[in-house]
C-alpha cells in the first residue's frame, strides 16, 4: 500500500481578516516528492505554510478536503514529529540569549529555549547532537544564537526541526537576509537534506533558493496556482513574468535557475 500524500488539500477558501487569501485552493503533495512553492510577495505562500502548520484553517464547506499525511485531524505536538518547520516568524522568536544546542533541544516540546520543566533525556541529547552535525553547526553548540550570523542561526533552526526526524522539511523563504556565501552553505546543507530522503518543501519568491532536486514547482498568483509541473515547464519567461509583473529571462546552470 502506498503512503498518503504529504499534503491533500481540495477546494479550501482561506480568510485572513475576514478577506479571502485563497480560494477555491487545490494542491496534491506525494510523500517524499521535494516541492517548491514559487511567487511574489502576497501571493498566498504564508498562508499554505500556515495550513500545513494548523495556525490557519479553511472555511468549512461541502466538497472541502485538507488532511496532512492521510489525516484531517491531528495534535500540534505530534505533528511537529512529522513536520520540520523553519520559518521567519520562528526566525525573529528564536533571536535571543539561548545557546545554540538548547534551541535544538527546545524543539523536542515545540520551544523556543529550554525552561526547568523540560526534562532532557540523553537520547534527546544525543539526536540533537546530530541534527546539528547534519546540518554542519556542531560547533555552534555553545554559542548563543543572538550572537551568531543570520546563516548559521538558520541552520540551527533547522537542526531544531530535524530532531524529531520528520518525514518532511518545511521552509519558508530560507535565504531572506543570507549574504551569497551563507546562502550556498545552506544550500549545500539542503541538497543533502534531499538526497538523503528528507522531503523538502521549499516555498520562496526567490528563484535560485529551487535547489537542483526539487523538480516540481507550484506558482502562485493572488492565491491561486497559476502553473505546477516540471521546472523545465514551469520555470520560463512566459510564466515568471506576469506573475511577479516585470519581464525576466531565465538561465539554467548546473541544474540552478537563476533570474537574467
Amino acid at each position: 500500500m502506498s503512503a498518503p500524500p504529504l499534503l491533500d488539500c481540495r477546494r479550501l477558501t482561506v480568510c485572513r481578516d475576514d478577506v479571502p487569501v485563497l480560494e477555491d485552493f487545490s494542491l496534491v503533495i506525494p510523500a517524499g516528492q521535494h516541492v517548491a512553492i514559487l511567487g511574489p510577495n502576497g501571493s498566498g505562500k504564508s498562508t499554505v505554510i500556515k495550513l500545513i502548520t494548523r495556525e490557519l484553517y479553511p472555511v468549512v464547506r461541502p466538497g472541502s478536503v485538507l488532511r496532512l499525511l492521510g489525516r484531517d485531524r491531528w495534535m500540534l505536538f505530534e505533528l511537529r514529529e512529522h513536520l520540520g518547520v523553519v520559518s521567519n516568524d520562528l526566525m525573529t522568536q528564536c533571536t535571543r540569549e539561548t545557546k545554540g544546542l538548547d534551541l535544538v533541544l527546545a524543539g523536542f516540546f515545540g520551544a523556543v529555549e529550554l525552561w526547568p520543566h523540560h526534562e532532557v533525556t540523553p537520547r534527546m541529547r544525543e539526536r540533537a547532537a546530530a541534527a546539528m552535525a547534519a546540518v554542519e553547526v556542531a560547533h555552534l553548540a555553545d554559542r548563543r544564537v543572538s550572537h551568531l550570523s543570520s546563516g548559521e542561526a538558520r541552520r540551527v533552526l533547522i537542526a531544531r526541526a530535524l530532531v524529531h526526524e520528520p518525514e518532511a522539511l518545511v521552509l519558508d523563504e530560507p535565504t531572506n537576509s543570507l549574504d551569497v556565501r551563507a546562502t550556498r552553505d545552506l544550500q549545500h546543507v539542503l541538497r543533502r537534506l534531499a538526497r538523503s530522503g528528507t522531503t523538502i518543501i521549499l516555498v520562496t519568491h526567490h528563484l535560485p533558493d529551487i535547489i537542483p532536486e526539487i523538480q516540481r514547482v507550484v506558482v502562485l498568483s493572488a492565491g491561486r496556482i497559476v502553473q505546477d509541473g516540471v521546472k523545465p515547464e514551469v520555470l520560463t519567461p512566459a510564466t515568471l513574468g506576469p506573475v511577479f509583473g516585470v519581464p525576466v529571462t531565465v538561465d539554467v546552470r548546473d541544474g540552478h535557475y537563476y533570474w537574467g
